[in-house]
């Protein structure tokens, strides 16, 4: 099995590597069963997080054709203050557009925004086409695949604060630290990457494999994961 964990320039390090770890691992435990790499729409390139302007190396070009797992991080950057308007003209006026370029203070919205102007969309289409692929997302990298008009019905969740912008796309936004919609896994903010890449271990790999992973981790996973099918509740 091949996990993609995809880059684009702002990504935010955590929310790539911890599920990277832990999908590393998995496939460590499992003797090979799982594979995972960093890649990029572009391919193999250096990419600029946006924690510090931190790099990590893509390895490769993400490959919906190839991938059983696409996982995509959201971005580190600037919340902003309620009712607070990025300013794109100085973005546009400093350059900050440019691929593999820094800048201090970005907003998160802009940085997944720009995603919009690349091959990523396109790519990540091409893999929630594929019946074999499953596409997951931590933070606001479902906000990506919402902006590119990916998630349209589907059932998703993202940061705390980004859960209204998420719903407003015609997302069911589903307040959950993880959320398994088939062959769409989604998570909450930042850590809840190292859940995610649990979750997708005991269900793509199996349950021990998760437990030994865990316990290496010394890291428990939080919450229920909340899935689409089952019962509804009717009332608490």
């Amino acid at each position: 099995m091949l996990a993609q964990i995809v880059l684009f320039d702002g990504f935010d390090l955590l929310d790539a590597l911890a599920p990277y770890e832990v999908l590393h691992a998995g496939g460590k435990a499992s003797g090979g069963a799982l594979r995972a790499e960093l890649v990029s729409a572009e391919g193999p390139r250096e990419v600029v997080s946006g924690v510090g302007g931190v790099p990590l190396r893509a390895t490769a070009a993400l490959d919906p054709a190839r991938a059983d797992l696409v996982v995509l991080p959201g971005a580190a950057g600037r919340v902003g203050e309620p009712g607070e308007v990025p300013d794109h003209g100085a973005d546009a006026d400093a350059g900050g557009g440019r691929q593999g370029e820094w800048r201090e203070d970005e907003f998160i919205p802009v940085l997944l925004g720009r995603t919009l102007n690349t091959a990523l969309p396109g790519l990540l289409k091409a893999a929630m086409d594929r019946p074999e692929t499953t596409v997951a997302t931590v933070c606001g990298g479902s906000l990506v695949l919402a902006m590119a008009g990916l998630l349209e019905g589907r059932n998703a969740t993202t940061h705390h604060m980004g859960l209204d912008t998420l719903d407003a796309t015609g997302v069911n936004a589903v307040r959950a630290r993880v959320v398994d919609d088939g062959d769409l896994v989604t998570a909450a903010g930042v850590t809840s990457g190292l859940d995610l890449g649990l979750y997708l271990l005991e269900r793509e790999v199996g349950p021990r494999i998760a437990h030994a992973v865990e316990e290496l981790f010394a890291y428990e996973r939080r919450g229920t994961p909340w899935r689409h099918h089952g019962p509804s509740p009717v009332a608490l």
